[in-house]
C-alpha cells in the first residue's frame, strides 16, 4: 500500500498561519496535484508530508501509521522526496548522485551489491539522463539535475514520492516523459505543479490551495473550473476539451484583478 493522509493539518512561522486545516487523501498508486499561486502553502505541505517540519496540529498518516510513530530508516525506505532545491551535489557525478537512492538499504560502510547497481542502472534509463552518468553534478543543466533527482528517487524503490514543481526548468519534451513516468509507475504521487493544463491531463485528483487552505479537492473536472480558477488565480478562463485527445483545456483569457488589463488569449497547451 502507499496511501497518504492529512488531518488537520496546519503549521505557523511566527504566528503568521500559513497552512490552516488541511484535509487531504492520496490514494495508492494515483497522481496527486498541489495547485495554487506562489505562496498558497505546496511547498510548505510537502515538506509536512515528508517529516522535514512538524505541524502545529493535526495528523500526517502512511497507511494507518502516524508519520510521527514511523522511524526514519522506514520512512526512508518507502518514501522519496523531490526537490527544487538540489544543489548540494557540487563535488559529485550523476551516478554517484542517484546511487543516494539506495543508501536506506545499506549499513553504513557497505559497498553497492549487484541488485543494487542494477537498479541504479534502471533509474538511470528511465529518466534519460544514463548518458550523462560520469558527468559531474555541477556541469548539469537545470533540467539534468531534475531528471537526476527523478532517478535518485526511484533508485529508491518508494511506495510514495513528493515532488515539488519537478517540471521547472525541463524543455516541454521532457515535462510530459517525467509524467507519463509517473502514471506508469503505481507509485501514489503528491506533486506540486503551476501548469494546470499537466495537472488536468495527468492528476487522478487535485488539491487546490489558496492563502494556505483547501480551496477544492477533487478530480480535475471539478477542480478546474472557471468560478474557482478566477477566484484563486484572479484570471479569467474558458475550460474546454482538446479536440484531438479529449483532455481538459485551460485557455487563459485575461488577469482580474484591480489595475491589470486585459491581453491576447493566451492557450497554455502541453499537447
Amino acid at each position: 500500500m502507499g496511501r497518504i493522509t492529512t488531518t488537520g493539518l496546519s503549521w505557523s512561522v511566527k504566528g503568521h498561519r500559513l497552512l490552516d486545516s488541511i484535509e487531504m487523501a492520496a490514494e495508492d498508486g494515483k497522481i496527486v496535484g498541489l495547485l495554487g499561486p506562489n505562496g498558497s502553502g505546496k511547498s510548505t505541505l510537502l515538506r509536512l508530508l515528508a517529516g522535514l517540519r512538524r505541524p502545529d496540529t493535526g495528523t500526517v498518516r502512511y497507511d494507518d501509521t502516524s508519520l510521527h510513530d514511523l522511524g526514519r530508516r522506514v520512512l526512508a525506505r518507502r518514501l522519496a522526496v523531490v526537490e527544487q532545491d538540489v544543489s548540494a551535489h557540487n563535488h559529485v557525478n550523476v551516478r554517484q548522485v542517484v546511487e543516494l537512492g539506495r543508501t536506506p538499504f545499506r549499513g553504513r560502510f557497505d559497498a553497492l551489491t549487484e541488485h543494487d547497481r542494477r537498479i541504479v542502472d534502471a533509474a538511470l534509463e528511465r529518466t534519460d539522463i544514463a548518458d550523462k552518468q560520469h558527468q559531474s553534478w555541477h556541469t548539469l543543466s537545470g533540467g539534468e539535475k531534475q531528471r537526476t533527482q527523478l532517478a535518485r528517487a526511484l533508485a529508491q524503490e518508494p511506495q510514495e514520492i513528493l515532488l515539488d514543481e519537478p517540471t521547472n526548468h525541463l524543455d516541454i519534451r521532457h515535462q510530459l516523459e517525467l509524467l507519463d513516468l509517473l502514471t506508469s509507475l503505481d507509485i501514489t504521487c503528491v506533486v506540486a505543479l503551476h501548469d494546470l493544463n499537466l495537472a488536468a491531463r495527468y492528476c487522478d485528483h487535485i488539491v487546490l490551495l489558496d492563502h494556505g487552505q483547501v480551496a477544492a479537492a477533487g478530480v480535475p473536472e471539478t477542480v478546474l473550473t472557471p468560478d474557482l480558477i478566477e477566484s484563486v488565480y484572479d484570471v479569467n478562463v474558458l475550460v474546454d476539451r482538446e479536440p484531438t485527445t479529449g483532455t481538459l483545456r485551460i485557455t487563459y483569457l485575461a488577469a482580474t484583478a484591480t489595475g491589470t488589463t486585459p491581453t491576447k488569449a493566451m492557450q497554455l497547451d502541453p499537447q
